[in-house]
């Protein structure tokens, strides 16, 4: 009787061959539940973090204003591709704010003169005082070639002129290459976003938010080791 009873256990126990013949234990719900609990509070941690980082972003943007007056430097180095920004540094040189302008991001094909007409700047003043770098296709060309030009002529400050809304990722670019190079900026803000007017301006939100996405990338870039 008992070697008929043991008989009886083997024949009906569940086999695995992964577990060697022990059953699999069925799997936990509630521990699936609460991974899927977490995953769901991390998302939302997560976008939490990035609305207010651009929160963030944009009062910082929306606060910045043109100096009224700013102290002179060796240089003025001017990143083409927004409204008055030629118009701004040409203005600062005009002054006497710094020794030599750079115009960076110029397109191949545009030459000094073309500048000068659209500007109405003095031809006097392209001749003795204004350098046009072709090579940036974008802002990190502007910091790169703007970086070497500095070193080449041994300045050591400049003013840096662009857009409100580009200011930030500029800086933040020439800086991390620029040494000890003082660099102060000069935001040109050609609309006027502050308390909050930046939510109702659809074009402006649109730039704020692309130009968010492309500062967060930036500050990526620089947490990345050098490449050799």
């Amino acid at each position: 009787m008992s070697s008929g009873i043991q008989m009886d256990n083997m024949r009906f126990a569940p086999y695995d061959e992964e577990t060697h013949g022990k059953a699999a234990p069925l799997p936990n719900r509630r521990s699936r539940n609460r991974g899927l609990r977490f995953l769901l509070l991390l998302f939302f941690v997560l976008c939490g973090l990035i609305a207010g980082g651009f929160a963030a972003f944009a009062h910082y943007v929306s606060g910045l204003r043109t100096p009224a007056n700013v102290s002179k430097a060796d240089a003025i180095i001017v990143l083409t591709g927004g409204q008055w920004r030629l118009e701004a540094a040409l203005d600062l040189l005009k002054e006497g704010k710094a020794k030599r302008l750079l115009i960076s991001g110029v397109h191949p094909s545009t030459g000094p003169n073309a500048i000068r007409a659209a500007t109405g700047s003095d031809i006097g003043l392209f001749s003795c005082c204004v350098d046009i770098d072709r090579e940036a296709l974008d802002t990190i060309g502007n910091a790169q070639e703007s970086v070497k030009w500095l070193r080449e002529n041994r300045f050591e400050s400049a003013i840096l002129v662009t857009n409100n809304y580009h200011m930030p990722r500029s800086l933040l670019e020439i800086n991390r290459i620029a040494g000890d190079v003082e660099v102060t900026p000069y935001p040109v803000v050609n609309t006027r976003l502050d308390n909050g007017r930046w939510l109702a301006e659809p074009g402006a939100l649109r730039v704020l938010v692309t130009e968010y996405v492309k500062y967060v990338a930036s500050l990526a870039r620089g947490m990345l080791p050098l490449q050799g």
